[in-house]
């Protein structure tokens, strides 16, 4: 598959005059298209909702697309919840699903109306505490331990992640939650984390639903929703194969029949919460290249670092890259693409073919939507880049503005730097 950039040269020569790279730039066309396909896909649910992973991209202006199509938020801390309420979304539009959870952050998550989603056994007495009483609807995040698999590929490893309630304590938890008072459930779990194959969702589907028919039976509690939460991904690799989410939303749908109609739980809700798939695609991270570097090894210095984009340097994370009006030149040169921090690991790519680049050439880093501008980072006094919004009439808006030297320094207002830089 080759990678397509959803902006051209000439658009990019434009925009820069206005905004000075780096800037990551989004695509209303295709978070549009792409939202429209998960609804349908899942429209065999009357209860469908996604709850979009604030995490993923914390921007309203983003988010409130989405919410055109029905989408609500999945927070995971304070300042998302506040974010949430800021562009109006309440009460059962957030499913708050957070972990080592501070008290303050239930009681905001309470105040809101949001569906709570406990991570933990100890969790409900501390809830429980915390509020003074327990909300008529909560759900339990499920860790089945071990590994999760798919055919003979192991995906991920469950037993070492620090999430969720054990088979036994989800069980336990639930008739303690019952005897409480707690009057409808959800079930939540995420088990693996970008998978690029169409098995997962409906895998992960059947060890639901199949736990949900057990729990209803033994502990009497009234299943309201199953949350199969995140882990659909993207293909990063031109060479790898899109997930199919029409394909996904139906084999989810036989397995829904095959286990939960036919126990008679034919009224429980899905729920969804993609970050990655939502919006990876539909984000971009355009950076120039301002040195060449000829040692050991051909380096091109862009005016971008992992600031804006950590993935790189933090995973070792594969980002495709277009240099733009170059597409169709052969891609004969072999390259370090570099970042300006004080880290060696500073690089979007190592060993990359590219055609031959120049000083100027502008580059778009793919893929960057989800996970990208807001994991970014103050190291050696970088500064955050501007989020622009590319509208399907080709017009573009910032969304958010570049960070400037006085908002590093924001949090000295004691100090007199701080008062020199605003004045």
């Amino acid at each position: 598959m080759k990678k397509e950039t959803f902006v051209t040269q000439k658009q990019i020569e434009e925009i820069a005059k206005t905004y000075p790279t780096p800037f990551y730039i989004y695509d209303e066309k295709g978070i549009r298209e792409n939202a429209l396909a998960l609804k349908k896909a899942f429209s065999w649910n009357p209860g469908y909702r996604e709850f979009f992973a604030v995490k993923a991209t914390p921007n309203p202006f983003l988010i409130n697309l989405l919410r055109e199509y029905g989408c609500g938020c999945d927070c995971s801390s304070y300042t998302e919840l506040l974010l949430s309420d800021a562009m109006g979304v309440k009460g059962e539009d957030i499913m708050f699903s957070s972990n080592d959870t501070p008290a303050e952050e239930y009681r905001l998550a309470a105040q809101l109306g949001a569906t709570i989603n406990l991570d933990d056994i100890t969790h409900i007495p501390f809830l429980e505490k915390t509020l003074g009483y327990l909300p008529k609807t909560i759900s339990c995040r499920y860790n089945p331990g071990g590994t999760f698999s798919l055919g003979t590929d192991i995906m991920d490893n469950p037993g070492d992640a620090k999430y969720g309630f054990t088979t036994e304590q989800m069980f336990e938890g639930f008739r303690i939650l019952k005897q409480k008072g707690v009057e409808n459930f959800g079930i939540h779990a995420f088990l693996a984390s970008n998978t690029v194959t169409n098995e997962y969702y409906p895998t992960l589907a059947r060890q639901l639903f199949e736990l949900a028919v057990k729990l209803q039976r033994e502990t009497g509690a009234h299943i309201a929703f199953i949350n199969l939460s995140g882990g659909i991904g993207i293909p990063y690799r031109p060479d790898q194969t899109p997930n199919d989410i029409a394909v996904i939303g139906e084999e989810v749908r036989k397995v829904y029949d095959q286990v939960l109609k036919s126990a008679g739980m034919g009224d429980v809700a899905i729920y969804t919460e993609l970050g990655r798939f939502m919006m990876g695609p539909y984000g971009a991270l355009v950076t120039k290249v301002i040195h060449q570097k000829h040692i050991y090894k051909e380096y091109l210095g862009v005016d971008a670092c992992a600031v804006n984009l950590m993935r790189p340097a933090m995973y070792g994370a594969y980002h495709h890259i277009t240099v733009l009006g170059k597409e169709d030149a052969a891609c004969d040169h072999v390259y370090d693409v570099t970042g300006s921090l004080c880290e060696n690991n500073d690089k979007f790519a190592v060993d990359r073919m590219l055609p031959k680049v120049d000083i100027g050439d502008y580059m778009v880093i793919h893929d960057a939507g989800a996970h990208g501008y807001s994991m970014g980072y103050n190291y050696n006094g970088k500064l955050k880049s501007a989020e622009l919004l590319l509208h399907e009439d080709g017009t573009v808006q910032l969304i958010r503005r570049a960070e400037t030297p006085a908002d590093y320094f924001a949090t000295f207002d004691c100090f007199e730097i701080y008062s020199k830089l605003v004045q």
